[in-house]
This record gives structure tokens, C-alpha cells and sequence, in this order.
């Protein structure tokens, strides 16, 4: 049982998914002009199409807003602050690797980024389940949505060495 009101709760939960689409929309600053930049790669040929990204990211941003705010519900942020911090780090991670990637070319950086974002990610899944199993499970499909695209960064990355660095 939550110690918070329904609206307090209701609330908690439209919080946790602002927080959760700003990464979103950080991200998205950088990826502006994607779609072009991705169709100039050379691709491996299981290469998800470019329209696809988007349908994706916006479930996953959803699921990762209800996550935290799950945890959240359970006791508050001061109760679960390393566990929330830890989900604030692989945002902000996220983020991050938009620009790598897309803005700034970094190949290889943006590899060694994601594997920083998968790690922190697992520990995040991991810490959630400890706390709220439907909270940790909900982000199983980030976890391997981010364990794809980590093997799709690296290929287009081996694939492409004039363009990305």
C-alpha cells in the first residue's frame, strides 16, 4: 500500500514520465536530423528501418516513467534515493548518447557510452526488482531494446569508419 493519496499518486506518476520524455526530448535535440544521417550509413542487413526508432523510444520512455514512479509509490524518494539516482545516471546516459551518435559522429565513444548506459541500466532493472518486481520487469524491454542497439552502434560504427570517428 502506497502512503501517498491517489492524487498525490496520480501526480507522482505524470512527474515521473515528464522526467522520463525530457530525456526523451533531450535525446531527440540531437537526433533532429537522424533519420538522413542514418540513411548514409552503411547498414548490416538486420537493421531495423528508421521509422521504427521512433514507436519504440516513445514505449520505452513510458515504461521507464511508470518504473520509477512504482518505485517512487512505495515510499517516496528520500526512502529510495540511490535506487532513484541510479535511474537518473542511465537518463542521463541516454540522453548522452544521442549527441555522440548523431550530432557529434563519435563512433567509438558512442560504443563505449552505450555499454556505460547498458551496465547502469542493468543495475537499475536489478535494484527495481529488489524493491517493486512489476517496476523491474517493466524496464526488461529497455534493457533489450539497449542490448540491440549497443550491437547495431558497433556495427554501423565498424561499418562506417569515414564517417563516424
Amino acid at each position: 500500500m502506497s502512503p501517498f493519496s491517489k492524487r498525490q499518486q496520480f501526480f507522482g506518476l505524470i512527474t515521473w514520465l515528464v522526467i522520463s520524455y525530457s530525456a526523451s526530448a533531450i535525446g531527440a535535440l540531437a537526433s533532429i536530423q537522424a533519420g538522413a544521417f542514418y540513411a548514409e550509413l552503411v547498414q548490416p542487413d538486420w537493421a531495423p528501418p528508421a521509422w521504427l526508432f521512433g514507436p519504440v523510444w516513445t514505449t520505452l520512455y513510458a515504461l521507464m516513467g511508470i518504473s520509477a514512479w512504482l518505485i517512487w509509490r512505495v515510499a517516496g524518494f528520500n526512502a529510495h534515493r540511490r535506487v532513484l539516482i541510479l535511474f537518473f545516471v542511465q537518463l542521463i546516459l541516454n540522453a548522452l548518447w544521442s549527441w555522440l551518435f548523431f550530432s557529434w559522429s563519435f563512433g567509438a565513444l558512442s560504443v563505449i557510452e552505450i555499454m556505460l548506459l547498458w551496465a547502469f541500466i542493468l543495475a537499475t532493472v536489478v535494484s527495481f526488482w529488489r524493491i517493486h518486481r512489476l517496476a523491474g520487469i517493466l524496464l526488461m524491454p529497455y534493457f533489450a531494446w539497449v542490448s540491440f542497439a549497443a550491437v547495431l552502434n558497433y556495427s554501423l560504427w565498424r561499418l562506417n569508419p569515414g564517417i563516424l570517428a
